[in-house]
């Protein structure tokens, strides 16, 4: 179990950091959305949107998008304060999304820009490398060490509850670290299982691709007397029964709306006032149009895809799905890791379990870097590139991450970076600084062997404490929004909040960057 837990740390444990990392940003990925595009800073506590669904947005659609294959309208709720309009097209093959003020519907422009929506989350399942769901297959492995890891670490780590109380952060550097993250381990044991094991579940149709297709083939075949079934039927079917994906054609003669509104007024007489927040139709424009209802899972763990399907013309009910026992035990697996419920403590707590989760990878690999160091006067050229996939993996992604934030801001005051950069500044700056983290740590430990893994340490731990007080201050300059403003005048938490995070990460940063630099210091 010991070579098991050292290898698995030291080959996988640089991708586990980067998924955990963006995934404990993830929990409030919304919020950080409210931070980075300034136009949807509204709070419908005090705006309450008047708006009407069959005037103000299926009009202007009908007028514009007759084309399109299908619509899609995300209503406005506390975590997502504006409208979504988003149409899809068969010829040419693409897909518009728009967003809109809940109030006046004017257009917000920047709204579209990478975020932690779009951009932090996407990269924690699936890396960005969605050719082929090569990403996911890397996460899927990343999860399967992780599990690896928390096993071991358990047989391995026989004084568990010793462990559990001991934590001597005042003696040396190695024995306060060890003793971190013995105690990270223990304590978030749980919930470190929990989640790497809900990540791989939720995502079982990517590892097991012909499952489905091999047993909905079996059911087609033995319907229809045993005549060989093909998989797109198998997969179509699957859609139909476990999801409730139904999929009807368009008959190809002009058509017309009946009121959505009512439609909404009669599918929230079942699930209660305010729980519609999508609305979705199907062959706009077309007699043989539907419309598609979903419930929001706000109250609730479980992710729900309950939805109920009407008439576009008459406005008549066309059925209801709700999922089996079987789908709603994978829908609570769901709701357990994707955290969309309206549960502030708990995703506060989620946030810290992820933050600590973070820390006991970390300390791991600093643990096991300034121990491989302590054997050798000139530490051998393995062991010093071991010290720079850790320093590039943990400070790297944390500096990269906020550059992404602090190019955003800058995006603001000045327009000049789009011209040189185009729409996906941010992404371009995050990995450009996380590949200069690598050179950085690359260059100052081949130059020292020995100690030169402290001073990259201390010196990008000192640079992520610079940016994230950089981004404060242009979030401030550039939007007016201080931390005065957010959280005593015009209290807005999802923007103070992402300020207050900032520089208490900042603080900590500095923290470790002078600790670090008197550790290297102590070597002279």
């Amino acid at each position: 179990m010991g070579p098991v837990h050292t290898w698995a740390g030291l080959i996988l444990s640089g991708l586990i950091f980067a998924i955990f990392w963006t995934g404990t940003l993830s929990v409030f990925d919304k919020e950080i959305d409210r931070w980075m595009m300034p136009d949807t800073r509204i709070n419908l506590t005090k705006v309450t949107p008047s708006l009407s669904v069959d005037k103000d947005i299926i009009q202007p659609l009908s007028e514009q998008q007759n084309a399109a294959a299908y619509w899609t309208i995300v209503l406005p709720r506390e975590r997502i304060p504006y409208v979504i309009k988003a149409a899809s097209y068969k010829k040419p093959r693409r897909h518009v999304r728009k967003y809109f003020h809940p109030v006046t519907l004017a257009s917000l422009t920047n709204a579209n820009r990478p975020n932690a929506s779009n951009f932090i989350y996407p990269f924690h399942h699936n890396l960005t490398l969605r050719k082929d769901d090569l990403g996911a297959w890397l996460v899927g492995v990343a999860s399967i060490a992780m599990l690896c890891l928390l096993v071991s670490g358990i047989v391995i780590h026989r004084r568990i509850f010793t462990d559990f109380f001991s934590l001597r952060l005042f003696r040396k550097f190695s024995r306060a670290n060890l003793d971190l993250h013995n105690l990270t381990g223990v304590v978030l044991l749980p919930f470190t299982l929990v989640i790497t094991l809900s990540g791989l579940i939720i995502v079982q149709q990517v590892y097991f691709p012909q499952l489905i297709s091999r047993v909905y083939q079996q059911a087609i075949s033995v319907e229809n007397g045993n005549k060989t079934a093909n998989e797109k039927d198998a997969q179509r079917l699957f859609s139909a029964k476990v999801l409730g994906h139904i999929r009807e054609s368009a008959s190809g003669e002009k058509g017309h709306f009946s009121s959505i509104e009512q439609m909404i007024l009669k599918a929230e007489l079942d699930w209660g006032k305010g729980s519609v927040y999508l609305v979705r139709v199907n062959h706009p424009g077309d007699t043989n149009s539907s419309v598609v209802f979903r419930r929001h899972s706000d109250d609730s763990v479980t992710k729900s895809n309950d939805h109920k399907r009407f008439n576009t013309m008459t406005g008549e009910p066309k059925g209801s799905f709700t999922g089996s026992q079987a789908v709603g035990i994978w829908n609570f697996i769901s709701g357990i890791h994707y955290i969309q419920f309206d549960h502030w403590p708990l995703r506060w707590l989620y946030f810290f379990a992820g933050l600590g989760s973070c820390l006991l990878i970390a300390t791991g690999l600093l643990h096991w870097t300034t121990a491989s160091n302590k054997n050798y006067l000139t530490p051998p050229l393995n062991v010093a590139l071991m010290s720079v996939h850790n320093i590039a993996v943990i400070t790297g992604v944390i500096a990269a991450t906020g550059v992404f934030l602090l190019t955003n801001r800058v995006r603001d005051i000045s327009p000049y970076l789009d011209t040189v950069m185009g729409d996906k500044a941010e992404i371009y700056a995050f990995f450009s600084v996380w590949l200069l983290s690598l050179l950085h740590a690359l260059l100052s430990v081949l130059r020292d062997r020995s100690y030169g893994y402290l001073r990259a340490w201390a010196q990008q731990s000192g640079f992520i404490a610079v940016v994230a007080v950089c981004a404060v201050i242009l979030n401030w300059v550039g939007t007016g929004d201080s931390l005065i403003k957010t959280v005593f005048t015009d209290t807005y938490w999802p923007v103070a909040a992402t300020d207050l995070v900032l520089l208490i990460a900042a603080a900590s940063a500095f923290w470790a960057s002078v600790k670090l630099r008197a550790h290297y210091q102590e070597r002279f």
